[in-house]
């Protein structure tokens, strides 16, 4: 069901039971109101019946005679009955000549007290009874009528509730319909734009209006989610065209060995070594693509959350970039660690993948160091692992820096360095899937450093 249709729907549910609820207030009050009134009526008629009746004419029938009906009896269907103080009838009085003489009033002669009448029902005819004393003695009188003109201005009042409400009804439909719209104009003029962003387009934003409002901050969100697809789209193009470079020009340098020798190589040695030539490229061209496989690899899988001792980690690293310079000094400084921990440097993840992030970053100091490389591993004072890599080189520039971890990206002072520019890119992806933080600081003329934050295990 659309949105639209929804919000309709609970609007003319919500606002209809209101209504509702607001006509059965008026109408249950109004019910009460014509009982309350019509009753202090026939109350009004039992006082003044007693007094006329009772108190002057003392019930005597000589006296009694002499009235007429049309002066006691104004109501519609009354009847007008006076009980001695033994529960005999003394005297009734109906607009209804046939009308027996009842006796179901004498259900109520216990209810009957001096300040509590008896009220009910008998059909439409509604009845009081009152006590009334004279010269000690108790009297019962009971007053039975039917509220004509009330029940006339409520039959008319419920036609007025229905047709109010039928015709609110109608009102309350368009007003759903009115504010619905209104409410959903910003979110279809938002569909519209964004029906209008193509892969093609990433540069257009979508109208944020006040900024304050959810729609607006809808708006903003998606505007932020545009920002960063834009660049990640920048950054895959970017990414594509120096990839497609780096293995171009080594396969093109495959390519024009092989038909050289084929066409000049006169004999065995010469065309030997232009197949060593023709190998380095491709081994280059492997290279290449493995580090593109690990960076693929470092981005899509969620390292398993095992026991780590990140120490031995290091230690393995260190050892294996020995090997690879050996005339290169590598210090390795072990800090305390808190009392409270009994394996020491530990976390959690994949073993190999930190051992990968580990040796990048000691493969690159040594690389673009000509002096020493020092390696601390310690507890920083948030009780997380703290590696840090510092060499002496040429340093980076903060512009080197700001590109330093985008995929491919040399600095100048690389180029006749060994390598593709993407260890930093794996490095920093393993470190954020083991939910650490990898930071790099650079002086130029004194050396770079590498910080490697992760959490202890």
């Amino acid at each position: 069901m659309l949105l639209r249709n929804q919000l309709m729907l609970w609007f003319m549910a919500l606002v209809f039971t209101i209504q509702l609820c607001l006509t059965a207030f008026i109408y249950y009050y109004s019910v009460r109101a014509r009982e309350l009134r019509f009753y202090h009526r026939l109350e009004s008629k039992a006082e003044q019946t007693a007094h006329l009746l009772i108190g002057r004419l003392d019930l005597k029938p000589e006296d009694l005679s002499s009235l007429r009906k049309k002066d006691l009896l104004t109501m519609h269907n009354e009847r007008i009955s006076i009980y001695e103080p033994d529960g005999t009838l003394a005297f009734q009085i109906s607009q209804k000549k046939k009308e027996a003489i009842s006796k179901a009033d004498s259900v109520y002669f216990d209810q009957i007290t001096r300040s509590q009448p008896a009220r009910f029902h008998r059909g439409a005819v509604e009845v009081l009874g009152m006590q009334y004393r004279h010269k000690g003695q108790r009297y019962l009188i009971f007053v039975a009528g039917r509220d004509a003109f009330g029940r006339r201005e409520f039959a008319t009042l419920r036609a007025i509730l229905l047709g109010g409400n039928l015709g609110a009804l109608v009102l309350i439909i368009g007003a759903a319909w009115f504010f619905a719209g209104r409410l959903l104009r910003p979110l279809a003029r938002m569909v519209a734009e964004v029906r209008g962003i193509t892969a093609s387009s990433l540069r257009q934003r979508v109208n944020e209006g006040n900024r304050r409002d959810e729609v607006a901050q809808l708006a903003m969100t998606f505007n932020e989610m545009l920002s960063g697809l834009e660049q990640t789209f920048e950054a895959h193009k970017n990414f594509v065209s120096h990839a497609s470079h780096e293995l171009r020009t080594p396969l093109a340098t495959v390519l024009g060995t092989l038909e050289t020798a084929a066409a000049y190589d006169p004999d065995l040695p010469t065309a030997r070594r232009s197949m060593e030539s023709a190998v380095e490229e491709i081994q280059k061209v492997i290279d290449l693509t493995n580090s593109l496989l690990a960076l693929a690899r470092a981005e899509g899988a969620a390292p398993e959350a095992n026991f780590v001792p990140f120490d031995d980690v290091v230690l393995r690293a260190v050892a294996s970039c020995r090997t690879r310079y050996p005339g290169r000094t590598v210090q390795v400084d072990f800090g305390q660690w808190p009392d409270a921990v009994e394996i020491p440097f530990g976390t959690r993840g994949n073993e190999q993948l930190l051992h990968t992030a580990v040796l990048n970053l000691l493969d690159n100091a040594c690389k673009y160091s000509a002096g020493g490389v020092t390696v601390r591993l310690e507890y920083n004072p948030a009780g997380q692992l703290w590696l840090r890599i510092t060499d002496t080189g040429a340093g980076l520039t903060a512009a080197e820096l700001a590109r330093l971890t985008e995929p491919l990206f040399r600095g100048e002072n690389s180029r006749d360095r060994p390598g593709f520019g993407l260890g930093l890119p794996i490095t920093q992806k393993i470190v954020q899937a083991h939910g650490g933080q990898l930071r790099i600081t650079s002086v130029v003329g004194e050396g770079t450093q590498a910080e490697v934050v992760l959490p202890a295990a």
